[in-house]
């Protein structure tokens, strides 16, 4: 299923802790992705294609220097997350504020990469002085205003609009939302023709969820591009959101999009995510990897699919636990910055090689030698519990092949919950062993693992470490 009928707004998820906060001011080892050891990016992949490989941004995240590494490395588009819908951009009628939204196109300059404007028509996020507005004729007026004067201010630094999101509901009929009930079915035309004539450069979409397969509501449409490009009204470019469920991507997608690009418009996948009930294990993980390798896949096969984006970086700031509860880890990149198989899967997708082996069974560990290893430990804690990521790196010169890790705690913290490792304790003893996904540890690279944990409000980091019976600097 890729249902998300009946969602409320995407939202951002919860601001850093006040522990987590001054963690990172502190500058306290958070595992951040060492991005300049893989040979490719995506974006260099994505590029190598022909296509682009985008992500939804919130300025503010910038500031944490994990987020900027990974936003700055691997992507060349971005799309705002809320920067630039209705109730951003438009507060009070007539009333226009581009602030939050120039700190998204500004970052895209700055680094080079496109800019891709979302959204300007919503059923949802617009203000609340909308509502208000009773005449069908005076709403029509206040909706091509809005867009007239959005898709004018980004003119020039947009390539493409999400002109109308979400006009259709899953049966393949209209979304009675304010605009269809009020306006009628020509406020989808009507915006579109607003948004040419205020930007003739910028590629004009329509977006929704729950299209990614043939079914009534993407052939509802198709049926709607058809009719546009027969009567001549503007549309480029059509969105498949793809908020996707584990292991449901469907079989008919790379199909789905062909039959779109048939029409002479361009495809995108604008909203990529893969959610999996949570806490995650080994075997979600892999299948999640799969899942992103198809859709990028998907994509890579159709010349007029301009690339994938996805609605994140970091399951930290995901929608989706706000949302579905039970449910989270959908991104490819974990809470902690750890990068998850899902990379590898995109990646492959794109023509790249995979990385992080995949072994059916646990092959032969290869011993690091003593001094061969590194580990860094980072915590965030509170009251009796606590959260910890531990970033392991062989400093050695030879791969090694499987890796367990020990060291003690002291202060009688136990290890309740465990990611991307399997983890462990016995009294004061606690062991890592690596997940079949990131058993291979090359010379120069790291891997990170993270787990819950609970202490009597004394909660000291280990003093030592062993990495497959050799001593590791503690970093």
């Amino acid at each position: 299923m890729t249902d998300d009928s009946k969602r409320p707004p995407r939202r951002h998820r919860r601001p850093l802790s006040v522990a987590a906060a001054v963690l990172l001011a502190a500058g306290a080892a958070i595992a951040i992705p060492q991005l300049a050891e893989a040979a490719t990016t995506l974006q260099s992949l994505a590029a190598a294609k022909g296509k682009t490989v985008g992500f939804a941004l919130t300025s503010s995240y910038l500031s944490e220097s994990a987020y900027k590494n990974i936003a700055d490395t691997e992507f060349n588009l971005v799309v705002a997350e809320n920067a630039m819908k209705w109730s951003s951009t438009e507060p009070s009628r007539n009333s226009f504020t581009y602030a939050a939204g120039d700190q998204v196109a500004d970052y895209a300059a700055s680094g080079g990469k496109q800019l891709y404007g979302h959204t300007l028509v919503w059923h949802q996020q617009y203000p609340s002085w909308v509502d208000g507005i009773s005449s069908g004729t005076d709403l029509l007026a206040a909706m091509k205003n809005h867009v007239t004067n959005v898709a004018q201010h980004y003119a020039g630094k947009v390539t493409a609009w999400d002109v109308v999101n979400e006009a259709f509901e899953d049966n393949g009929s209209r979304r009675q939302s304010i605009f269809q009930t009020r306006i009628g079915n020509t406020y989808i035309e009507e915006a579109f023709k607003a948004a040419r004539a205020a930007d003739p450069a910028a590629k004009l979409c329509i977006n929704d969820y729950s299209t990614d397969a043939v079914n009534a509501k993407s052939t509802a449409i198709y049926n709607l591009v058809q009719d546009f490009k027969a009567r001549g009204i503007p549309i480029d470019c059509v969105g498949f959101q793809a908020h996707l469920i584990l292991g449901q991507v469907p079989s008919d997608l790379q199909a789905n999009l062909q039959r779109f690009a048939n029409l002479g418009v361009d495809v995108r996948i604008t909203e990529l995510d893969v959610r999996m009930t949570t806490p995650s294990d080994a075997s979600e993980l892999a299948t999640q990897k799969s899942d992103f390798q198809k859709v990028f896949t998907a994509c890579a096969n159709v010349t007029r699919c301009t690339g994938v984006t996805v609605w994140g970086l970091t399951d930290k700031y995901s929608w989706v636990p706000d949302v579905f509860s039970g449910y989270g880890a959908a991104l490819i990149w974990d809470e902690n910055y750890g990068k998850k198989p899902a990379y590898d899967g995109a990646a492959a997708g794109f023509g790249g090689t995979t990385t992080t082996p995949t072994p059916t069974t646990p092959g032969p560990t290869t011993p690091a030698p003593a001094g061969a290893c590194a580990v860094s430990y980072a915590v965030n804690q509170w009251n009796t519990g606590f959260t910890a990521t531990v970033t392991v790196r062989n400093t050695g010169s030879s791969a090694i092949n499987g890796w367990t890790l020990t060291w003690s705690y002291t202060a009688g913290q136990t290890v309740t919950q465990a990611w991307s490792a399997t983890v462990t304790q016995s009294g004061s003893a606690v062991t890592a062993t690596n997940a079949a996904w990131n058993a291979a540890l090359p010379a120069g690279g790291s891997t990170s693992f993270g787990f819950n944990g609970t202490h009597g409000g004394s909660n000291p980091a280990p003093a030592a470490y062993t990495l497959n019976g050799a001593a590791c600097t503690v970093a």
